[in-house]
């Protein structure tokens, strides 16, 4: 599913990943851990193409997307990634069911295709209630839900999380690790994450450890 070869990025004259390679097989949960400054978000970014690689090849569903030009890059993108972020990057103006509708309709989807798809996610997800609601009037478990719905909304080929829970309280955190293993049941969903957190990092398929921007376990 995920194939990264070689992957090496440098900020001037500091190198902050030194040849990472790795791979993901479809449907596995993997967590990828590893102190502040390992390179961690920097190689999640790449994975999920908001970053560039100074070097190496990353293959994402059969597509080598290091080669894929800006508008062809942007469509893969959108079709088969979706970002769950710490703090959620929800838009303030728009409902729940509005941002878990955005990337269906920039996908080109039609918007009543879209509204019937996010309903069934806010259903399948306990948020019934929470359709009608701007993210100022969520919970900070409700927002990473509804973030999580929007990830899925187009059925990427994977989900790459950074620190997921890192803003949540304990019975919440809880609730959004038990969501990553029901995305995966019900949606066949693959998700890399990011993470500080050593239960969420001990309860997944697998854990690949950092350190000085080199895989040291996996």
């Amino acid at each position: 599913m995920i194939t990264a070869t070689d992957i090496h990025k440098s900020f001037g004259n500091l190198e902050v990943l030194k040849g990472i390679s790795l791979h993901v097989e479809k449907g596995e949960i993997v967590s990828i851990v590893g102190p502040s400054g390992a390179g961690k978000t920097t190689l999640l970014q790449i994975i999920g193409t908001l970053d560039k690689a100074s070097s190496g090849r990353i293959e994402i569903n059969g597509t080598e997307v290091s080669s894929l030009k800006d508008k062809a890059l942007s469509d893969f993108r959108n079709k088969e990634i979706g970002f769950i972020f710490q703090f959620h990057q929800l838009l303030p103006e728009f409902t729940a069911l509005e941002n878990i509708m955005i990337p269906a309709l920039i996908g080109g989807t039609q918007k009543k295709e879209a509204e019937r798809k996010a309903k069934e996610l806010l259903e399948m997800l306990n948020l019934t209630d929470r359709f009608d609601h701007k993210p100022s009037e969520l919970s900070g478990g409700e927002k990473q839900r509804v973030a999580a719905a929007r990830a899925v909304i187009n059925q990427p080929s994977v989900v790459l999380a950074d620190e997921p829970s890192g803003s949540l309280d304990s019975k919440n955190k809880e609730e959004l690790h038990h969501l990553f293993f029901d995305l995966r049941e019900k949606l066949n969903q693959t998700i890399v994450i990011v993470t500080h957190d050593e239960h969420l990092a001990s309860i997944s398929d697998r854990i690949i450890e950092l350190r000085d921007g080199q895989v040291v376990h996996s």
